[in-house]
């Protein structure tokens, strides 16, 4: 049980992404902090909370991100007939540990976010959350009978 709730409270803090707010926001989609709120009963001082949370990590992560994306450019670049093996290896060295401190970063995120709600609001998100993936599962299943 303890897995699905760090499941659920992952899938939530990930989507709670920054540049996905800014973006729902400027098409004018709800915003998902609002949302959870409404879900799990966040207090107002708990979305400023999370809010903060997001900002914060958010930025470094998004460096991080087109350092990765810069990193990966500069492989594809090296796909050529004359290729240097060792840039190569020493530019996949490079992305692996960016890629690793996202995954650290983003793990530390949802795990202070975690730490914002009330042991019944992970309960009552858990159980969200396990609502959707059966909702999801059956969708699957459904669309699987129609092929």
């Amino acid at each position: 049980m303890k897995l699905a709730k760090l499941f659920g409270t992952a899938l939530v803090a990930l989507s709670l992404s920054a540049p996905a707010l800014a973006q729902q926001a400027a098409v004018g989609k709800p915003d998902q902090v609002a949302q959870l709120a409404q879900m799990v009963g966040l207090s107002e001082d708990q979305q400023k909370e999370i809010r903060g949370i997001l900002d914060e990590m958010q930025g470094e992560i998004g460096t991080l991100r087109e350092e990765a994306r810069a990193l990966q450019k500069q492989m594809q670049n090296e796909i050529k007939a004359d290729y240097d093996e060792n840039t190569i290896r020493e530019q996949g060295d490079d992305l692996g540990d960016v890629t690793g401190e996202i995954a650290a970063l983003a793990t530390l995120m949802q795990a202070r976010v975690d730490g914002v709600f009330t042991p019944e609001q992970r309960d009552e998100l858990d159980k969200k959350m396990q609502q959707m993936r059966q909702q999801m599962q059956q969708r699957q299943m459904m669309q699987q009978q129609g092929q």
